[in-house]
Formats: structure tokens, sequence, C-alpha cells
């Protein structure tokens, strides 16, 4: 059975050239249109599509406004159309904390290097975000009190403590919050000087969600790299350093690597790092024009490895394709550590994926636990 869709924008125009291409893959129909967010939150309620793309800016109702009555009402995954401007940022982070699974610019030329190519691209975002409807509708569990699963088909095993030097960090006092008595996470007794997160599609929430969480006197730098372009990062760091108790920034070229502080890869270049351990700034390169990323998860995973060795803390968050995996690779080689986040909690169960087929992952979490396990990891609770 074709996915469903509903397709919101008040250009007619716009309206016609998305319909056009998501009826151009058999396995999508659009179901209806709709002109403004009352219409849309309307036509959500009668018409339970599986998929819907909504326009931010809209007469009557707004996209923003609209997203979060039906995340209320009827929750399905919605695919936001933006502006590549600050303005477009805000409003597309605004319309993702409302609910949103993921985003495209409105001009597709943007995205692609031609029509075939973005005919594809928004094809396929569908058809990902799609298959998220079975886990939003069903009633909110809360988590069972058990630790991460690890899978035996990828042959992944606990993380052990391996020899080697002491972190250059030293842990801070224990924050406030204790844990759960009915948790089951151990640390390992590995040693770090880094963490570093890659992401893709539904990263912005991920992120917020695991970053949100930790506390003001965390021992490490942290690299952040979320497929994102570069009209958005700033205003994604922005937002996140308002929200966080950690200082939250878009990384500059030259800059040293402080506890404490994320550093965002800037949409559209390459994070590295160099120096050697301890003494560590960071490198922002061009993004290349071979490079399907950028930025990429690889690049800077890669260059992390090369510098930190073994006390890299990194892991793969949700997003669609295998970025990260090359890189993680190189990570768990030098005695690194890697997580994935599980499937069920994925919008995109694509680059976490991967990563766990590979065999590269220990430990596959559910976003709702990332953060204790990072605190627990590094004896901060």
């Amino acid at each position: 059975m074709a996915v469903k869709v509903l397709v919101v924008d008040d250009s007619s125009f716009f309206r016609r050239r998305v319909s056009e291409i998501i009826n151009g893959d058999p396995r999508l129909q659009v179901v209806d249109c709709a002109v403004n967010g009352k219409e849309a939150v309307e036509k959500a309620a009668t018409l339970k599509p599986d998929v819907i793309t909504m326009d931010i800016e809209m007469p009557v109702m707004d996209g923003i406004t609209a997203v979060r009555e039906i995340m209320q009402s009827n929750p399905t995954p919605i695919l936001m159309f933006s502006s590549l401007t600050h303005d477009g940022a805000k409003a597309t982070l605004d319309a993702l904390d409302a609910g949103a699974l993921d985003f495209l610019p409105k001009k597709f030329e943007d995205i692609a290097r031609n029509r075939d190519e973005a005919v594809s691209l928004l094809q396929q975002r569908v058809n990902e975000i799609a298959r998220k409807r079975a886990f939003m509708r069903r009633p909110a569990v809360a988590p069972a009190p058990t630790s991460a699963t690890v899978s035996s088909t990828a042959q992944r095993t606990p993380v052990r403590a391996l020899a080697g030097g002491a972190a250059t960090a030293t842990a801070p006092a224990p924050v406030s919050r204790a844990p759960s008595p009915a948790s089951r996470f151990k640390a390992s007794g590995k040693r770090y000087q880094l963490v570093a997160i890659g992401t893709s599609t539904g990263g912005p929430v991920a992120l917020q969600k695991v970053l949100c969480a930790l506390p003001a006197n965390f021992p490490l730098p942290i690299l952040l790299i979320q497929h994102m372009p570069s009209t958005f990062t700033a205003a994604f760091a922005q937002r996140l350093n308002g929200l966080c108790k950690i200082s939250v920034k878009e990384a500059e070229d030259g800059e040293p690597l402080k506890a404490g502080t994320a550093y965002l890869a800037p949409g559209g270049m390459q994070m590295m790092i160099d120096g050697r351990a301890g003494a560590t700034r960071v490198k922002i390169i061009d993004g290349g024009d071979r490079m399907n990323y950028k930025p990429c998860v690889d690049v800077t995973f890669g260059s992390a490895a090369n510098i930190y060795g073994d006390k890299v803390l990194s892991m793969v968050l949700t997003g669609m394709g295998a970025d990260g995996r090359d890189g993680a690779r190189l990570l768990k080689q030098h005695g690194s550590t890697v997580w994935a986040q599980d499937e069920e909690s994925c919008v995109v169960y694509g680059m976490p994926q991967a990563v766990a087929k590979a065999g590269i992952s220990t430990e596959d979490l559910p976003l709702d636990r990332i953060s204790e396990r990072i605190l627990v990891e590094l004896n901060l609770v």
C-alpha cells in the first residue's frame, strides 16, 4: 500500500511541484493538499495521512502552530520546507521543537546538483520518515530500567577497561542529581579526553535532549557533527547555548578546545582537530566538492582518532545514510569507545545501523538514556 501524503503550502505552484514529485514514486501517493495550517490540522484529522509536508509561513495559521496542533491531536511524521536564511533556520528549529521530524529547503537547487537528484532526495525523505508513523501512534511507555541492549548478531561486547594513562581533565565533584536506583549502567573504567557525536536526520532534537542534561562542570570538550546547511548551524548553536548548562558554539578555525564547551561543525565545511592531546585546536577547512556530507562525521571522527587515540567517547545518533561508520571504525581501532542510538528511538536508523551492523559499536542506547550513560561513564553520578 502506498504511503499517503498530505501536502501543505499556500503557493499553488509549490503544491503542484511537490505533488508531482511525490506521485512520481510508486510507493507514495498525495491524497490531498491544504493551503494553510488550519486546513492542514483539519485534513490531518479526517484523512489520517502517513506523512505531511508542511510550509512554515502561511496565512490563517502558520506551519509551526499547525505542527504543534497536529502532534497533540493526530501525531504524524511531518517534513518541513524552509528558506535557507537565519530567520528560516530559527523557524525550522522551532518546527522541529514542535514535533516535525525533518526539513528540506524550499529551493531544491540548494540541496541538489540537478533536478533528478532533488526529486530522489525528496522521495527518499518522505519514505524514510513514513516508517516512524507506527511508533508515533503508540502510547508513551517509560523506559525499562535495564542496561543498553547488546546485539549478539553484531558480536558487540560490553565496554571494558583498557590500559592507559588518565585523562587530562580531572573529574569534578558529582552533580547533585543521583542516578536511579534501578539503573544498571556501569562505568567501564576508561579515561577520556574528548566526546564526539555525529548525527543527521532527527539530530537537532536528539542533540538538544542529550546536551541539555549535561552539567555545567562537564569535564571534557565535545565535538558535534550535524548534517545541516551553512545558514542553520550558527542559529542551532545559539539555540543550544541558551538551553544547555554547558557552552555551545559554532566552531571557529584555530580556537582551542575547552572542557565544558560543545563545538558544532559549521555547515558546508569540515571540522578537524589539530595539535596534540591536551593542546588541541579546531581546524575548519573547505567542505570539498567530492564530499557527500559537509560537515562529514567520518572526517571529524578520523581526525579525533589520530590525535586522541583511545581517549575518545564517541556516539552516532539518528540519521540517514552511513556517515560515521568509517570514522567510528578508525576510533575503535585506536581503542576509543563507540556507541550507537537504538533503532526505536531514531527518526531514521541509517547511520547508527551502519555502525552497529559493522560490529563497531559496543552499546545500543535509547535516546532518553544517552545522557545518563555519558554521566555514568565519566563518573559524574
